[in-house]
């Protein structure tokens, strides 16, 4: 991916969607490869949250975001992506549809240490039928599992791509794009083929 700046109207922009579960990195994700400062809508987790948001595994957690992160990148004159990220939180899911509507597709965001904070989002783009594929955010000291193990425990299809990454990085978070990016055209062929 290139960046570069363009205000050229005739670029076509490509919309995406980072989702996953709370805590899970989506809003790093985003700020590690736009090329804009990313909107992010972040506010401090408070005792109003207590009871309602599960902080099991991210219990130093001070932030969240209540409604989207923005990002956008420039991959040529003709090409702009722009990245939505998702909250997290079951409360926020209603926003969801809004977020995902006219996307491409979409990243699932998983942490290994709470893998099933990511089986809402899993489901959410397979019932859509809205091409994804899974980045399994490498957290530091936590347990690094195989991309297969994470496919079996996901219960996942064959053709759905699993990639470990670290969100913190622009070039990994660039390769899972890619990733996607290449799923969704092999998806797009594979529609156009059968009918």
């Amino acid at each position: 991916m290139a960046y570069a700046n363009s205000d050229d109207r005739s670029a076509r922009a490509t919309k995406i969607v980072i989702a996953g579960g709370f805590g899970v990195g989506k809003t790093t994700m985003v700020g590690s490869v736009s090329e804009i400062a990313p909107l992010r809508t972040e506010e401090l987790i408070t005792e109003a949250s207590e009871g309602v948001d599960d902080l099991s595994g991210v219990e130093q957690k001070r932030t969240t975001t209540v409604a989207l992160d923005f990002g956008r990148i420039t991959i040529s004159p003709e090409l702009i992506l722009y990245l939505f990220g998702t909250p997290g939180q079951d409360r926020f899911w209603f926003m969801w549809d809004e977020l995902a509507r006219g996307a491409i597709g979409a990243v699932v965001l998983a942490d290994t240490r709470r893998l099933d904070s990511c089986f809402a989002a899993v489901d959410f783009f397979e019932r859509r039928n809205l091409p994804f594929v899974v980045g399994v955010n490498c957290f530091d000291n936590s347990y690094r599992y195989g991309t297969e193990e994470v496919r079996g425990a996901l219960d996942l299809d064959d053709h759905v791509p699993v990639l470990l990454c670290d969100a913190r990085e622009r070039e990994s978070t660039k390769q899972v794009l890619i990733a996607l990016l290449q799923h969704a055209m092999a998806e797009a062929r594979l529609a156009g083929t059968a009918s």
